[in-house]
């Protein structure tokens, strides 16, 4: 089947696992939203790229208490990777009986999908799964990416440190990235990879970022209703 609208949400594995543990109120959630989409719209096709959450950095942390020192680069971009396909892998499983067999894990192979749902993980050392969405928008012809999270929006700096931090409903790629810069660091806490931002920027990529934990504001902005979240463009 030829779906005429394609979705690309780029879930962050904060979501999935927020402190060590499953988040399974989350998944449940994330499972009845999407069916029900599905089930009001035949034509929508869901394409799922899931981050890796407090996995990898439990990996991190314990391999460096071991060897005593810090790991390199492409060991925690490794350790990411992996965590992200974990995780995705238990989304396809929640998923089995609507969703394409196997993850899209390679980003170079166009994979031929018929299924309503496909699930993405990380690729390799880099990037983030973010830039995966944006790569799935490249190949697919898709120019939005929804990007849940655990925060409500993006703010001029770290809110959980400056009081004064304040929220911002609309913002361009080119002041987006001086927020957050153009290098790309494993478990950077970053509203969107600035790789990926860059990446977006030159595909006409428009990315929205929305809070997981509220799936009817997430409700909201599929029926084109007023929404709270960070329109980047």
């Amino acid at each position: 089947m030829a779906y005429k609208e394609k979705t690309i949400m780029s879930i962050g594995g904060s979501l999935i696992v927020p402190n060590g543990g499953i988040d399974t109120k989350f998944l449940h959630k994330l499972n009845t939203f999407v069916r029900t989409q599905l089930a009001k719209n035949k034509n929508r096709q869901f394409f799922l790229v899931v981050g890796g959450g407090q996995i990898a950095r439990r990996y991190r942390d314990a391999g460096e208490a071991v060897i005593k020192k810090h790991l390199t680069i492409e060991d925690l971009d490794w350790l990411g990777v992996h965590a992200t396909r974990l995780n995705a892998q238990l989304l396809r499983t929640i998923f089995r009986d609507i969703a394409h067999p196997y993850l899209i894990k390679h980003y170079e192979i166009i994979r031929k999908v018929s299924e309503p749902v496909v699930v993405a993980a990380g690729w390799k050392p880099g990037w983030s799964t973010d830039f995966d969405a944006v790569l799935l928008c490249e190949d697919y012809g898709v120019r939005e990416v929804i990007n849940l999270s655990n925060i409500e929006k993006v703010y001029d700096k770290d809110p959980k440190k400056f009081k004064n931090a304040k929220a911002i409903d609309r913002i361009s790629w080119k002041n987006f990235k001086k927020l957050v810069g153009s290098k790309w660091i494993p478990g950077m806490h970053a509203p969107f990879d600035p790789v990926a931002a860059q990446k977006a920027e030159d595909l006409g990529v428009k990315v929205v970022v929305l809070s997981g934990h509220d799936f009817n504001n997430l409700e909201h902005y599929f029926k084109g209703e007023k929404f709270t979240g960070t329109v980047i463009e």
